[in-house]
């Protein structure tokens, strides 16, 4: 993919992404009164206290918060910021009244707290933000090295704590929770975490397994020589990567045909390579 297709790509994302974090707040979260971080739990506050428009709160919060971000981040970041603070007040203000909203602070929290986290997570695949918080909490990120979803959840949580001023104890901790949903399925999003297994096989008998393997499952394998701790002898340890249903195969097999093995299964979150990002054949001359 060259270059200039992979920015229109982004800035796709930012869009789609955008678009999911302002429905997530005009369908749950306003309506079920969850300052659920950020400047849209600014907004919410300002919105339960004053009636203060949310879309105009937003858009003018995330002028100063902008440029800080153009400085920190660098112009090609904040570019795609700029497209996310000016896209998601936008939304907001454009589905205002939309008709079907949901006003139970559980079911804001979950399913506002999912498309939230889905809709940041895919405005961080595309190397951009909604502006607001997100924008420092990906401040935070380069800075720390903190995953982006645990940034966001830090720099949320202060937004979640002081709300409790304004409402109760205890849509304060459903906001706590709308939060830590957000958090966890921006990682989910970002890693595109999937049913694939990484299988360590530590074995004497390296060709056999390596035949079961490639001709049952057909996968390829690494190998890695081994010293067992406890007898001093020489192993091999082989590393595979499968889907979900292949390890439940390849577990059977083993089971069966090769008991003495040492097996672990390990769950995978991304895999880049033939046979799972690329084709499983690809460069191959069949």
């Amino acid at each position: 993919m060259n270059k200039r297709n992979r920015v229109i790509i982004e800035y796709f994302q930012v869009i789609i992404g955008a678009t999911l974090v302002a429905l997530s707040y005009n369908l749950f979260l306003l309506p079920s009164r969850l300052a659920a971080g950020g400047i849209s739990g600014v907004s919410t506050i300002l919105f339960e206290l004053y009636e203060l428009s949310p879309a105009y709160t937003q858009f003018l919060i995330n002028i100063p918060i902008f440029i800080i971000g153009w400085i920190a981040m660098g112009k090609n970041f904040s570019w795609k910021t700029l497209v996310g603070t000016f896209w998601v007040p936008f939304i907001i203000w454009l589905t205002t009244n939309f008709p079907y909203t949901v006003d139970n602070p559980l079911l804001g929290a979950i399913y506002g707290g999912i498309i939230l986290g889905t809709g940041l997570g895919i405005v961080y695949k595309g190397n951009g933000s909604t502006g607001g918080t997100a924008a420092i909490a990906q401040i935070v990120k380069k800075f720390t090295g903190l995953s982006s979803g645990y940034s966001q959840l830090i720099v949320d949580g202060f937004v979640v704590i002081s709300s409790i001023i304004v409402f109760n104890l205890e849509l304060t901790l459903f906001a706590l929770m709308c939060i830590y949903i957000t958090s966890k399925t921006i990682d989910f999003v970002q890693l595109r975490t999937s049913a694939s297994k990484l299988i360590l096989i530590i074995t004497e008998e390296e060709e056999k397994i390596q035949a079961l393997i490639r001709d049952r499952i057909d996968r390829g394998l690494t190998k890695v020589r081994s010293v067992g701790g406890y007898s001093n002898e020489d192993k091999t340890m082989i590393l595979c990567v499968t889907e979900q249903q292949e390890a439940v195969q390849l577990k059977k097999i083993l089971q069966k045909e090769e008991p003495s093995s040492f097996v672990i299964y390990i769950n995978a979150s991304e895999i880049q390579g033939r046979g799972f990002s690329l084709d499983k054949y690809y460069g191959q001359k069949l």
